[in-house]
């Protein structure tokens, strides 16, 4: 990649991930777009730019920072969300200001990504006590109630993300898929995970590397949880263009709030529908059990 080089003019910003510009700069990209004006484009002409529709840039209007949302999302679920697109977007829209005012701090982000992704190219040091086979740091090691330190960790076939509110249908979750033919192996935070640790690192570890895909338990208890965003964004960010089926949204009750944007374009798995109710477990089972 265009990192290795220590020369930042040669770095090729359309292979940058937009994950590398920090909060700072999202910040200061917010106090350009957010404010309505008829004399600049806005952060509704960037959204029309990254393709986001009608409906999806109308919820945006309620975030307290519609455009930290949006980009948010953006880069959860569009594979070419990258440093590169997004200064051809502003220039698309004529606010050239906004690259010219921000390219410093950009370029900067930029650099620090290019650096962490050499430094995590390097081979570690090791010396002949440390056993290679064993990777693992201590945090992540012994994080659930059958995971053996000594060993292989514990896999599941799916994590499920729900908030409190929702641990009823959880258990029947449990019930379906684990207490049936089905035999599903479900990681279920408050159930399967041992106190003590990170929250978030393990959480991360979990979805990432022990369970193959995540069922999102979609509620209005949902859309208000910080630790079910973090979880939801995390996987997408780990399939974009859900092109690995990795992440399968379950309706399982009526909202009153607007079904969340960032999953309007997956398939979802609706327990509501009286019609189609017979069937929602064996497809949830089915997609579960899929390599």
């Amino acid at each position: 990649m265009a990192c290795n080089d220590s020369d930042l003019e040669v770095v090729d910003l359309g292979t940058i991930p937009l994950i590398a510009l920090n909060v700072t700069v999202r910040k200061k990209l917010g106090l350009y777009l957010n404010p309505k004006t008829a004399v600049a484009a806005d952060w509704t002409g960037v959204a029309e730019a990254m393709d986001f529709t009608y409906l999806e840039i109308k919820n945006y209007e309620s975030s307290k920072s519609p455009t930290k949302s949006l980009l948010g999302d953006w880069q959860a679920r569009c594979k070419d969300a990258t440093v590169g697109r997004l200064l051809s977007i502003l220039k698309e829209v004529e606010r050239e200001d906004i690259v010219q005012d921000l390219r410093p701090l950009i370029d900067e982000d930029v650099r620090k990504y290019c650096e962490n992704l050499k430094k995590k190219a390097e081979p570690p040091l090791q010396v002949p006590e440390v056993d290679s086979c064993f990777p693992r740091t201590l945090e992540r090691v012994g994080i659930t109630l059958e995971d053996d330190p000594e060993g292989a960790p514990e896999l599941f076939d799916a994590f499920i993300c729900y908030c409190q509110s929702d641990i009823e249908f959880v258990h029947e979750i449990i019930r379906e898929l684990e207490q049936t033919d089905y035999k599903l192996k479900l990681c279920v935070f408050d159930r399967d995970v041992l106190p003590g640790s990170c929250v978030w690192t393990i959480t991360s570890e979990l979805i990432e590397k022990r369970c193959k895909r995540m069922v999102v338990v979609i509620s209005d208890e949902y859309l208000d949880s910080d630790a079910c965003d973090f979880q939801t964004k995390f996987a997408l960010s780990l399939c974009p263009g859900a092109q690995t089926k990795r992440l399968i949204p379950v309706k399982y009750k009526s909202m009153a709030k607007p079904f969340p944007s960032i999953l309007r374009f997956l398939t979802i798995c609706d327990y509501t529908r009286p019609c189609t109710q017979s069937w929602f477990w064996t497809r949830l089972a089915k997609v579960l059990s899929a390599p």
